[in-house]
């Protein structure tokens, strides 16, 4: 029986995994920020030690992207430096490292789905700093596994936005107003968090390493998605497309970022759910 150590396992996407291995009969140690501070090499390197995890799932990110172009240093310390300081250590005592990535790594302007072996070209901080990790990651131990993932909602809260994601933001807004605006200028495919967790496990299986790409099939518009969260829930607010400079950002963004989960297809891995198979699964799980 396999003991996985999840980095973050109190976010939205580290709840999920925990609670899909421990239903599949893994040990799953969760340590919370206070117990684990991956900016805290020394006392990372005793709780691995001490506990001996044979995999780590690293899930912690800095991931506010306007807050990564004012505290650079922080964004590097956070999605670069802590997570090649583990892939080091893992090396070191024999453990499968697995490191989340983004797909803010890429910069937009390919039109079709980007590969793994497609050559990254990040926008921002955010970007940069998750870029310069996955290169790290991969230099200091070459077993690990980088995934990059888009676009997630799950059941459990987004600290980093403020608690709401996409779904519960779009629902709360049209309870509010009349009229919606969102942009229908930047493609994505929407994961939820909990299929992440599904396919972990066949992941962790197979042992891969590099880099693999793990999404939701198809792609579509942010407007697409609204749409689609109002019209499932009989939710009735207008909603309006706009350009995305229509909200003009503080920091860049790539308007397409779509991923192709090429890696995973070739190893026999299940294909992800179709974003809206997804997005109407969790609508029924979060009216229950």
């Amino acid at each position: 029986m396999k003991k996985v150590l999840i980095i973050g396992a109190n976010g939205q996407l580290g709840a999920d995994i925990n609670t899909c291995l421990s239903n599949q009969n893994f040990i799953t140690l969760t340590p919370n920020h206070e117990a684990l501070d991956i900016t805290n090499f020394e006392k990372v390197k005793e709780y691995i030690l001490q506990n001996k995890p044979s995999v780590i799932i690293n899930t912690a990110a800095y991931h506010n992207v306007d807050k990564c172009e004012e505290f650079p240093l922080l964004a590097t310390f956070i999605n670069t430096n802590a997570p090649t300081f583990i892939a080091k250590l893992c090396k070191e005592i024999n453990c499968k490292f697995i490191h989340f990535s983004t797909d803010y790594v890429f910069d937009g302007t390919k039109g079709n789905p980007y590969l793994e072996t497609d050559i990254p070209n990040p926008l921002n901080m955010y970007g940069k700093s998750k870029f310069e990790g996955e290169n790290e990651v991969l230099k200091a131990n070459e077993n690990a596994l980088v995934i990059r993932v888009s676009a997630l909602y799950g059941v459990n809260p987004c600290r980093a936005k403020n608690g709401l994601n996409f779904i519960q933001l779009m629902l709360k807004l049209a309870s509010e107003r009349d009229e919606l605006t969102v942009v229908g200028d930047e493609f994505v495919s929407p994961t939820a968090t909990l299929d992440i967790a599904n396919t972990l496990p066949s992941i962790i299986e197979r042992d891969l390493n590099g880099i693999a790409h793990l999404t939701s099939e198809g792609e579509c518009s942010w407007y697409e998605f609204a749409k689609e969260i109002l019209a499932y829930t009989n939710t009735n607010v207008k909603l309006k497309q706009v350009e995305s400079s229509h909200f003009p950002a503080k920091t860049p963004r790539p308007k397409y970022s779509v991923l192709e989960n090429d890696a995973l297809k070739r190893n026999g891995i299940k294909t992800m759910p179709h974003w809206r198979d997804a997005l109407h699964i969790y609508l029924n799980t979060i009216k229950k």
